[in-house]
């Protein structure tokens, strides 16, 4: 359709752009000259569309540059149907802009019959022992002359009955229809927007093809930016739409494990309220009663006191559990005021002295997530492993780093003996620590109590 349009539009307004007039030959055959002046004619529409187009886009190239662009982007299209036909560019000074397609004639080089001048005519030569036909015919930009097309037919053949385009100067020229001069030029401007435009129609298949794939799910999909055009930037477009539907993509996912993560931490908190808790309570109840039931004499006593204590051990770490596996609206409420409420929980429910100093930091969502469950897993540890009645716990902004502190005054631990009763929680700490690239240091001893220390790099403001 656009090579249509263009040979439409080149009939009608090039020739008068061009100054030539179109005459008809009533000999009986067309030479090879004749024959290089129709094509020349053609291909010279052509080129003064593309070149006007260019100049229209006022992207400050200048007239020989704008040549130096249409006659690369003419020759790398591929030589033309009509038959053996050598093509090249030259501008106003009579030298080929670059080599000739075929590459017959060097960039700079003055092929036979080519001058100085802008005036379309043509004319015949001998190469090896046969006659070429030449011709020469101006492009036009923006109303002004800026290089020549130059052809040599070398076909072995003559044509028939001629219809050819000469300049005003020409003496064999007379004017005719606008009609005419359509049938001259529509050929070979039909030719010219068809190889034009071939790497357009297969850069848009491309993107329509990639566009495809990444429609059939497969989301890695991308395609090269081949220019800085409308194409190009469509191109450009598409890769940084589908590298948006990727982290989509992938923060629908995170959301959706949290998701899961939270509600199973709350389905199982749910079952050992319920049914585990339960029966420690029936369980404490009943140890108590005994208890008081048998006399003080009795040799049962002391087991008795053995299974209230064991019991309400047992009780209180069930608390803790539940408090770390407790859900937490951290968006909600922000990451101080969720560990102040965590803290009042743990000393209501465990009846633990818990001394907070807590600061606003500067710390991005996962950060602050992992905070939260760092002090977590430290309070919890305190009272279940630790026995702890009081606990400290310090958040502060240090610089360029966030330190979190908890401190218990507890049982403590030697690391080396109870590392398979703590080393679960300590490393389930560490790892996300690591995730969010800050630093864990845990000090304990036997009747020392704990000391947790993580340092996380601040957000940049």
């Amino acid at each position: 359709m656009s090579a249509l349009v263009a040979g439409g539009i080149a009939g009608f307004v090039v020739p008068s752009v061009m100054n030539t007039k179109v005459t008809v030959q009533t000999s009986n055959g067309c030479t090879r000259q004749d024959r290089a002046g129709l094509l020349g004619a053609g291909q010279a529409a052509g080129l003064s569309l593309l070149a006007d187009d260019l100049t229209r886009q006022q992207d400050g190239r200048s007239g020989p540059e704008t040549l130096a662009a249409v006659a690369r982007r003419w020759l790398a299209a591929g030589p033309p149907a009509d038959g053996d036909v050598v093509r090249a560019v030259a501008g106003l000074d009579g030298r080929l802009v670059q080599a000739s397609e075929p590459p017959v004639y060097d960039a700079g080089s003055t092929p036979p019959g080519l001058s100085p001048g802008t005036r379309a005519r043509t004319g015949a030569i001998t190469l090896s022992g046969k006659e070429v036909g030449w011709a020469i015919n101006p492009v036009v930009a923006g109303g002004q002359v800026i290089g020549v097309v130059y052809l040599q037919n070398r076909s072995a053949t003559d044509c028939g009955p001629v219809v050819d385009v000469a300049s005003d100067g020409d003496n064999r020229a007379g004017p005719v229809s606008a009609g005419l001069a359509l049938v001259v030029l529509v050929p070979g401007c039909l030719v010219f927007g068809l190889l034009s435009t071939r790497k357009l129609i297969k850069r848009i298949q491309r993107l329509a093809a990639v566009a495809a794939t990444m429609a059939d799910g497969d989301l890695t999909a991308r395609v090269p930016v081949s220019a800085g055009d409308e194409i190009g930037r469509l191109e450009e477009g598409f890769n940084v739409m589908a590298e948006r539907l990727v982290a989509a993509g992938r923060v629908e996912r995170e959301m959706a494990g949290a998701q899961a993560r939270r509600l199973e931490r709350t389905r199982i908190a749910r079952e050992l309220h319920d049914s585990v808790s339960q029966d420690l309570f029936s369980l404490s109840l009943v140890a108590r009663s005994l208890r008081r039931t048998l006399p003080e004499s009795s040799r049962f006593q002391e087991q008795a006191e053995s299974m209230v204590t064991t019991v309400e051990h047992t009780m209180r770490e069930m608390r803790a559990m539940l408090l770390q596996l407790r859900p937490i609206a951290l968006e909600e409420a922000g990451l101080v005021a969720t560990l102040r409420d965590l803290c009042e929980a743990f000393q209501v429910r465990l009846g633990v002295t818990v001394d907070t100093e807590l600061q606003e930091v500067r710390l991005g969502p996962g950060a602050e997530h992992a905070v939260l469950r760092i002090v977590q897993e430290a309070l919890s540890n305190a009272t279940r492993h630790g026995g702890a009645r009081r606990i400290e716990l310090r958040l502060a902004q240090e610089g360029e780093d966030v330190e979190i502190v908890v401190r218990d005054y507890g049982r403590g631990f030697d690391r080396e003996r109870n590392q398979d009763r703590h080393g679960m929680g300590l490393e389930m700490m560490r790892e996300r620590v690591i995730e969010v690239g800050g630093v864990i240091d845990v000090v304990s001893a036997p009747d020392s109590g704990t000391t947790v220390r993580v340092r996380i790099p601040a957000e940049e403001t």
